[in-house]
């Protein structure tokens, strides 16, 4: 990734807050990160990914580009106007953030689809939740639930991904273990998880 795309920033929750000082939208912090706010412990990390609704797109990229320059990240990225709306492409997830062409990349965005109050996984809209019960503050900062965030890992699990679910199996209370389980249920009976979350309930 680094040779095709280029470096990225070590940032921390922290430096999003910072960033984020004054846009009047929603937005938490999603992947590893949340993971580690959630288990009291901490992993490498290769960057920060924040969350927001896919809605508010356009809100946030007027915001992000007064500093950084925004890239639609689709299988290719593209750079989108600092001024206007921009124009996004159906299939674009992510938004990558940085000073310029020169610089190592800031922040990845990631897009949520969220209707009214409501959180739709994206790779199942008949998976939802309400978007209050999606995510959890700690000292200021809010983060994306656990159970939300291994449903996302689950998918195709990478050695951190099953780390970061060994870190937070013992602390998920019986509605996030069966929120999960019933999820991860839906997208594929066989997910090994399942069985490890009714087993060490």
């Amino acid at each position: 990734m680094e040779r095709l795309y280029g470096p990225w920033t070590a940032r921390t929750p922290r430096d999003a807050t910072a960033f984020l000082n004054g846009y009047p939208g929603r937005w938490w912090i999603a992947g590893g990160w949340a993971i580690d706010a959630y288990t009291n412990t901490d992993r490498a990390h290769a960057d920060l990914d924040i969350g927001i609704p896919r809605a508010d797109t356009a809100a946030f990229t007027k915001f992000a580009a007064a500093t950084l320059d925004v890239w639609a990240a689709a299988g290719s990225l593209t750079p989108l106007p600092w001024d206007g709306v921009p124009s996004i492409p159906a299939d674009c997830g992510n938004l990558w953030l940085r000073a310029s062409g020169a610089d190592p990349w800031e922040y990845d965005v990631l897009l949520d689809d969220v209707r009214g109050r409501t959180w739709f996984y994206k790779r199942d809209a008949a998976i939802s939740r309400p978007l209050d019960d999606c995510v959890w503050p700690r000292d200021g900062i809010t983060y994306l639930r656990p159970e939300i965030q291994l449903l996302f890992k689950a998918e195709h699990p990478r050695e951190k991904d099953t780390v970061d679910f060994e870190r937070c199996l013992p602390r998920l209370d019986d509605r996030s273990r069966t929120w999960l389980a019933k999820s991860l249920f839906q997208r594929n009976p066989r997910h090994p998880w399942i069985g490890h979350l009714a087993s060490d309930s």
